[in-house]
């Protein structure tokens, strides 16, 4: 059972409430429910948001037998599945080697892909797995929406994956889609769209990392666009998926579905290509960097005992925004956003919907912080040339299926992070932990 780490530091006074999961995530798990782990930064796309700017693989990127270890570790603390991303992950040979070990190693898998590799029969192949799920990016509901964002011919692209998956009669794998001024108006379409292929629609936050920076003035949401996203979540989040990613909406009211936390370092994490492991997804940055796989401990070692984490992990008491009467569910947003748009971790988030980040941002002095890295590619791909109607080439060839992964009966991937998870008695779990 994964259990709530105990504060290296003096314990709040007074404690957190007993009754509410929140409360006990915010202090940090021994072992991380789920976590995102970019298995390569190659990819056949050069979307203008990659949060990790990819595009080139890193000749230093875990080996097979390095990532089998990870998983190892995983199966050892009882982690209850891995966001696999990339870059595109199935570009990476040993991927479905790497899926199937993982789910015979009782970690579950969900994949982020472009589709480029879903042909009909590794649909079929994922049909027959319990403990893999699937999730399609999306940017845009028409082609000319999506295709500015993520490249020409990848609209059609992802489309066919859905086709193939739906034929195979795979049900409910995900369709993720970041929300940005130039699709919010397609909320309806997006959800018809995964209707139509029995799949599910999960929205995420655009966010200012990696080359999500050099867009975020264009294409973040506007105050009233902000506001329009919330009240669709409102009359449709049931059949929707956000994770952790508008919990800062909740100050326009009701809290919306989701953990309404921001878990870095407490419950999620990242583990990139080389096998650095920072606190968020969204912010691979050195100052997020809090060791390495490699590094004596694995990465036991580094979510139990490394000082990012641990910082992390205590008690906050709110710092700028703490005077705020939506503090305790919007807790001052997201980490990432802050950090890339020059703002303190401790103050509003840039798009607070009670108008403070704004006003914040009016005061930002000096150099906004940059990516560590980035592994762009070079040139211009050729999807991303002005006045090139082909589709993106499918010439990567797909490595064949070997065999049928043999996994428990229900999904311990889906997009809830407590899926699966069995709090102690008497913790209340209600819509925090949806």
């Amino acid at each position: 059972m994964t259990a709530v780490l105990e504060p290296t530091a003096l314990k709040p006074t007074p404690p957190p409430s007993p009754g509410r999961l929140v409360d006990k995530f915010a202090l940090g798990l021994d072992a991380p429910i789920c976590l995102t782990w970019e298995l390569t930064y190659a990819c056949n796309l050069a979307c203008v948001h990659c949060l990790s700017s990819s595009g080139r693989r890193d000749p230093r990127e875990l080996s097979t037998a390095e990532a089998e270890a990870v998983i190892d570790e995983l199966e050892r603390m009882q982690v209850f599945y891995v966001n696999i991303g990339g870059g595109e992950p199935t570009v990476r040979p040993d991927f479905w080697h790497l899926v199937d070990y993982a789910t015979e190693h009782h970690v579950g898998v969900k994949f982020s892909t472009n589709g480029v590799r879903i042909t009909p029969e590794v649909a079929q192949r994922l049909a027959k797995s319990d403990y893999v799920d699937v999730q399609i990016s999306l940017d845009g509901a028409t082609a000319e929406v999506n295709d500015n964002v993520r490249g020409t011919g990848s609209f059609d692209t992802a489309i066919r994956a859905m086709q193939n998956l739906n034929d195979a009669g795979f049900t409910g794998f995900k369709v993720s889609v970041v929300v940005t001024r130039e699709n919010v108006d397609q909320l309806d379409d997006f959800k018809a769209i995964t209707d139509r292929y029995n799949a599910q629609l999960r929205l995420t936050r655009l966010r200012p990392s990696g080359r999500g920076a050099d867009v975020w003035d264009d294409l973040h949401l506007l105050a009233p666009q902000q506001k329009q996203l919330y009240d669709w979540l409102v009359a449709n989040g049931d059949n929707v998926l956000t994770g952790d990613s508008f919990f800062h909406l909740a100050a326009f009211g009701d809290a919306l579905p989701g953990l309404n936390l921001c878990g870095a370092g407490r419950v999620v994490c990242l583990i990139d290509p080389v096998g650095d492991v920072y606190a968020c997804p969204f912010a691979i940055h050195d100052e997020f960097k809090a060791g390495n796989v490699r590094d004596e401990g694995g990465f036991k070692g580094v979510w139990q005992k490394s000082d990012l984490f641990q910082e992390l992990r205590k008690p906050q008491d709110g710092g700028a925004c703490k005077s705020c009467t939506f503090f305790d569910s919007c807790r001052g947003g997201c980490m990432a956003a802050k950090f890339f748009t020059g703002l303190p971790l401790d103050g509003p988030d840039p798009e607070c919907v009670r108008g403070f980040g704004e006003s914040a941002l009016g005061s930002v002095e000096g150099v906004v912080p940059k990516p560590s890295l980035d592994h762009s590619h070079k040139n211009p791909l050729r999807s991303q040339q002005k006045n090139k109607k082909k589709p993106v080439a499918l010439t990567l060839g797909v490595r064949p299926a070997t065999g049928v992964v043999s996994a428990p009966p229900a999904r311990g991937c889906d997009e809830n992070p407590l899926a699966g998870f069995r709090p102690p008695t008497g913790i209340e779990t209600g819509s925090q932990a949806r």
